[in-house]
């Protein structure tokens, strides 16, 4: 599905040249569960921003579905971005002004898709992460393991290829940060393709492939959990 070849990142600071990304190769196949996993400064979440077209390597090929993307416009990235990928942050990133049904059916109003049919989903995916009873509450009204079902929720709602999630337990106790990674889990089962940068060797463990990446670059890949 996705194929990075030798992607490269750099960013001039003055006379100094930092390489975020030296080199980076890596295939991530449809119904993978991928932890990219390395300490702080070691360029995962970089390499999470280029695959989910946040952010644009320096060198390098990056192909979806075959087609290489680096040099798309930035219009048909979004729509890329919107269409193909879901996002799970640390921060949960909900609109405080909406409820958790308007969060969840805030993607699918800029991909088009009618009223009725992103409430209807909406309320779909939020049942599905245990949050039917919780759909007009608003984020300060939720617990922290809640906002972030209603992120899971939301990065679902239009179908993605990928979810890319960035330390998604990482501001959760253990207790609650089991469950999300319970309900991720659940998610690669059914089918849905993950990448989950994480600093979490426990965690990392249970993905069905580690990559272990140091100052830019991949330094280990083996296979995790049977899920």
């Amino acid at each position: 599905m996705i194929e990075l070849s030798n992607i490269e990142k750099h960013y001039d600071l003055g006379e100094m040249q930092v390489k975020a990304l030296d080199g980076v190769s890596l295939t991530i196949n449809r119904g993978d569960f991928v932890a990219v996993m390395g300490p702080s400064g070691s360029g995962k979440s970089t390499l999470m921003n280029i695959v989910g077209l946040l952010d644009s390597s320096t060198g390098g090929v990056y192909k979806l579905e075959g087609y290489e993307i680096h040099d798309l416009a930035d219009k048909e990235q979004a729509r890329i971005r919107n269409q193909h990928f879901g996002f799970i942050f640390q921060s949960f990133n909900l609109f405080p002004e909406l409820n958790a049904l308007e969060n969840v059916m805030l993607p699918m109003s800029y991909a088009g898709i009618s009223a009725t049919e992103r409430k209807g989903r909406a309320e779909e995916l939020l049942e599905q992460v245990g949050l039917n009873h919780r759909l007009y509450h608003y984020p300060t009204m939720l617990s922290g393991g809640e906002q972030q079902r209603v992120a899971i929720a939301r990065a679902l709602s239009n179908r993605p290829d990928l979810i890319i999630a960035d330390e998604p337990t990482g501001n959760l106790p253990s207790d609650k940060g089991k469950e999300i990674m319970d309900t991720l889990i659940n998610l690669n089962r059914e089918g849905v393709t993950i990448m989950m940068v994480t600093h979490n060797d426990d965690q990392g463990a249970q993905a069905r492939k580690q990559v272990h990446i140091r100052d830019g670059k991949i330094v280990e890949t083996r296979e995790g959990a049977a899920l």
